[in-house]
């Protein structure tokens, strides 16, 4: 049958989600019937046999069909005690073969496709693979196709790779077979291949009596790792004879089940007698419907050939959401939580730049924790500030401060706080209390998601940096240890530039070469006579800039400074308030 694009739209899969009745649900409802059928011909046995034994006078009862023991005959007694070391000593051993899957109805989960939001692209390629899941003998008998057998999810951690998972299974309406890899793993030699088999046993086993069966496997790279690079070359199980058995495995949908095979051995045996024009046809062998699904957060270290077609056959990469996503998880997550006006998805979208999925949605709780906290029942917009704080920073206490130590550490924070409004950066909050090792914080982000980083956006941050050491040296007359880390990541920045991303003057790439600095590229470019010298001079022309900057900005800095002498937190609407009038004072 040749492949047209009516097929494919019959198929549902370019328009969404098939729905209504599916392979997948015709093969359950034949395997429905079919268990009644085999239940109503055990119980006509069962039937036959009670009638038989109450027409010849002795009748079925409880007692009749336990077995007579004489406990007081010794040797009953040694056959019993040996029937019990021998259980002791065998099923620990035997048990530690068993498949460590969960195993959850589509009843228990609770979340299906449309739960899914801010990742439109991975979820409509995932649409795709289930489509052809759920229509696997279309795809296959009429259409002459090959269903997918395995979906890799690589990702950063907390993007969604198991969320997803269960959703496909949710809304294909099929079990959902959870296992982590690492629970392969056995203390006995030979178990953890054992286990494998087991796994991929009961996904067969599973897959005929539904119709369908996905197997999700949490931290693949526990067992998938290359095996160029683990040890055990591939000899006794080791982690090569893991992953060799895992390949196995793989190819392995077609192996029928025992039954199966039995009856094909009998035909054997009795096709043996017969001749060639009478022999007896074997029945055809079906395959299960089985899709494998594997996280991992290092897709790049797995062995290849579990990439190839037929095994993980398609590679589904999760990243980081950007702004619109972050918009649709917000308002997704903030329809569940209790709000005032104030919190918008718009701005929780600004916020949390950077962050996954599962980020935002701990932010969010954080949020209502510190809600609570303040004999609140709804979080507020100062609420999240407080949550992303505390989630990045740590928690704020209150801190003893000498007078001059405090006006010094608020004019150090309003420097760093100022240089980050004038140079197009969106300021969050300013605040002087302690947090962890900080004794303030100036929260600060660009006011669009950046791929990139241009010269100039690397000469604003450094300035940034430099921004608080240069406020004390206009107001203390000198700088305070203070200014440390800000001196550490200012220095950071500009040997990238120098030493890595030729913004320096110099073309060529001390990241690129090896030395006994290994990939230390702040050692390589200090190191480096010229280089040294380049990004020296980096910093020292940004110090001048924002010296420049803060110098022309002297009122609004000493107004900030005491604002935060004041209330201790400021938000960035306020402190951009305290700056606005005479560019001089």
């Amino acid at each position: 049958m040749a492949v047209t694009a009516l097929d494919l739209t019959d198929l549902g899969m370019s328009r969404g989600l098939i729905t209504g009745d599916t392979d997948t649900s015709a093969v359950r409802e034949r395997t429905r019937q079919r268990r009644f059928r085999r239940l109503a011909a055990w119980l006509s046995v069962v039937a036959a046999v009670a009638s038989y034994r109450a027409w010849i006078g002795s009748p079925l009862t409880p007692g009749s069909l336990i077995p007579n023991i004489d406990f007081d005959n010794p040797m009953m007694l040694i056959v019993l005690l040996t029937v019990v070391m021998s259980a002791v000593m065998i099923l620990p051993y035997a048990g530690s073969g068993r498949s460590p899957h969960t195993l959850f109805r589509p009843e228990d989960l609770k979340v299906t496709m449309n739960d899914v939001v801010g990742a439109d692209s991975t979820k409509q390629e995932v649409i795709r693979s289930l489509n052809l899941f759920l229509a696997h003998k279309t795809f296959s008998e009429e259409m002459g196709g090959n269903v997918r057998r395995g979906l890799l999810f690589s990702g950063p951690p907390g993007t969604g790779k198991t969320h997803l998972a269960k959703a496909m299974a949710g809304t294909a309406d099929v079990p959902f077979l959870f296992v982590s890899a690492t629970a392969f793993q056995s203390m006995f030699y030979g178990a953890t291949a054992r286990k494998i088999r087991s796994y991929f046993r009961a996904l067969r086993k599973v897959a005929r009596a539904e119709g369908g069966v996905i197997g999700f496997i949490e931290e693949f790279d526990a067992i998938g790792l290359a095996r160029s690079g683990v040890a055990g070359g591939g000899r006794g199980e080791g982690a090569s004879g893991v992953v060799n058995e895992l390949l196995v495995q793989m190819q392995s949908f077609d192996e029928p089940p025992l039954t199966a095979r039995v009856l094909h051995a009998s035909i054997e045996f009795v096709n043996r007698w017969l001749p060639t024009n009478h022999r007896i046809r074997r029945p055809q062998r079906t395959t299960p419907n089985v899709l494998i699904v594997a996280a991992t957060n290092r897709g790049s270290d797995l062995d290849p050939a579990l990439l190839r077609p037929g095994r993980f056959d398609r590679t589904i990469n999760f990243d980081l959401p950007v702004r619109r996503e972050r918009f649709e998880i917000a308002a997704f997550y903030l329809n569940k939580k209790s709000h005032d006006v104030t919190v918008t998805p718009e701005d929780v979208a600004g916020l949390t730049g950077g962050y996954s999925p599962v980020q935002i949605e701990r932010l969010l709780d954080e949020a209502l924790i510190t809600a609570l906290s303040h004999g609140r029942r709804v979080m507020s917009w100062d609420d999240i500030n407080e949550a992303k704080l505390t989630i990045e920073i740590g928690l704020s206490r209150d801190g003893e401060y000498a007078a001059a130590e405090r006006w010094r550490i608020a004019i150090h924070e309003s420097g760093h706080a100022i240089a980050a409004l004038l140079l197009g950066r969106d300021v969050g909050l300013v605040s002087i209390m302690k947090r962890a090792q900080a004794l303030g914080v100036t929260t600060h982000q660009s006011p669009e998601d950046n791929n990139l980083m241009t010269r100039s956006e690397y000469l604003d941050r450094i300035q940034i940096c430099l921004g608080g050491l240069v406020a004390e040296e206009l107001e203390c007359s000198e700088m305070s240890n203070g200014a440390g880390s800000d001196l550490s990541t200012a220095t950071i920045l500009a040997c990238q530039m120098v030493g890595a991303l030729g913004m320096g003057g110099s073309m060529l790439s001390l990241d690129a070469a090896s030395s006994t600095f290994g990939n230390n590229l702040v050692a390589k470019v200090l190191a480096d006579v010229p280089s040294r010298a380049v990004a020296e001079q980096l910093l020292e022309d940004a110090k001048v800039a924002v010296t420049r900057l803060l110098s022309e900005r002297r009122g609004g800095l000493r107004r900030a400074a005491q604002a935060l002498l004041e209330h201790e937190e400021l938000s960035g609407s306020e402190f951009a308030q305290l700056i606005a009038g005479p560019v001089a004072a």
